[in-house]
């Protein structure tokens, strides 16, 4: 079998002139006659490969001097009790929770201090996201924290809450490098990589200076405190050095794009494909409310469970995989990120045209 369109939501497909490129250097990386994967974290070759790295996602993402690239491990999920425990210095967050995603951080913030949910949209099983501007935020709370993108759901935020002097954080994962964001805007932005930049085992948290404090939870493991990483340079223990490397090739194809302006109009392009056939379609229907659909995740039904399953069967038989919804939703979820191309997102429509023709 040659390579399929991999639909998944995470570990998720990469950009196949990387994962040539990544292929090409496993034996002898840039002629050092080893593999990244063997390299020591001190050495010289891998101090080029991760400053490379950060020089790039700050020229892509034009992040402020005032803000910390971080390049760590234990994943998004991590983050959810590492936010906390470095930046509730009152004791108090507030918590929009539009997803499974922001739900469970929620969750593991009640674990370190008083987290107060300000909005939620799970009376509607989470198919769009709460009005921003009907939300009062505590005026002594810590940070506010949002799930810019819900994977699971298929929604994202079509604006940012007005937060005032309080610090906004932002788990942008499965958004991540999809298209511009102001950085100004956030205190944290953060992501798991395995969506939409590179390999399972990476996250890139993105913090603004004035939040990286010696003041935090003394409870706060040495090796989770933004201090411990920012001032050693991401490089306090051992970091994903495979990982940190397929970023740093991802950040490189990003730029030979044209960067994430160009990137947001090839995804804006590719989502408006598959959510102009869901919005004429007499079998299939998109779950998110259309006021704050993603251009990285859609998830769509048909309403009925059994033609849903035979719809993930078949689709195998056309090369479309990992096409199964998430089971809170249910039927299916197509994730078009950055490196899905526009032909996977035709081949899915043209498959779903096809079988709503046998099924109607």
């Amino acid at each position: 079998m040659g390579r399929v369109y991999n639909f998944s939501a995470g570990p998720a497909v990469l950009p196949e002139e990387v994962l040539r490129e990544a292929q090409a250097g496993m034996l002898d990386y840039n002629g050092t006659g080893m593999s990244v994967m063997e390299m020591s974290h001190r050495s010289a070759a891998f101090a080029d490969i991760i400053e490379t790295a950060e020089r790039d996602i700050r020229d892509l993402m034009q992040i402020p001097d005032n803000y910390h690239v971080l390049f760590l491990q234990g994943g998004a999920t991590q983050q959810f009790a590492a936010i906390p425990m470095n930046l509730m210095r009152n004791g108090k967050a507030d918590y929009i929770v539009s997803g499974s995603w922001s739900k469970k951080a929620f969750k593991e913030a009640k674990l370190y201090g008083d987290a107060r949910c300000v909005a939620s949209s799970e009376d509607e099983n989470f198919s769009y996201v709460p009005d921003v501007d009907a939300i009062e935020f505590s005026p002594d709370a810590d940070y506010v924290y949002i799930c810019q993108n819900e994977t699971i759901y298929g929604t994202k935020y079509p604006k940012l809450p007005d937060t005032g002097s309080i610090p906004l954080v932002s788990d942008v994962s499965s958004m991540f490098l999809s298209e511009p964001i102001d950085v100004a805007d956030y205190g944290v932005i953060y992501g798991g990589v395995q969506k939409n930049v590179g390999p399972a085992g990476v996250v890139i948290a993105i913090v603004r200076d004035d939040l990286v404090r010696e003041d935090v939870n003394p409870l706060t493991p040495t090796i989770m405190r933004y201090t411990t990483q920012a001032e050693a340079k991401s490089l306090s223990n051992t970091p994903p050095c495979w990982g940190i490397y397929v970023c740093g090739l991802v950040f490189k194809w990003l730029k030979g794009l044209g960067g994430l302006d160009a990137m947001k109009k090839i995804n804006e392009d590719k989502a408006a494909i598959l959510y102009d056939f869901l919005d004429q379609s007499k079998l299939f229907e998109g779950t998110a409310d259309a006021s704050c659909r993603s251009l990285m995740n859609v998830p769509f039904v048909t309403g009925d469970a059994d033609l849903d399953a035979l719809f993930v069967s078949e689709a195998k038989d056309h090369g479309i995989q990992s096409i199964k919804g998430h089971r809170s939703v249910g039927g299916m979820r197509a994730s078009i990120y950055n490196a899905m191309p526009k032909a996977g997102v035709q081949a899915l429509v043209d498959f779903m045209a096809q079988f709503e023709r046998d099924h109607s």
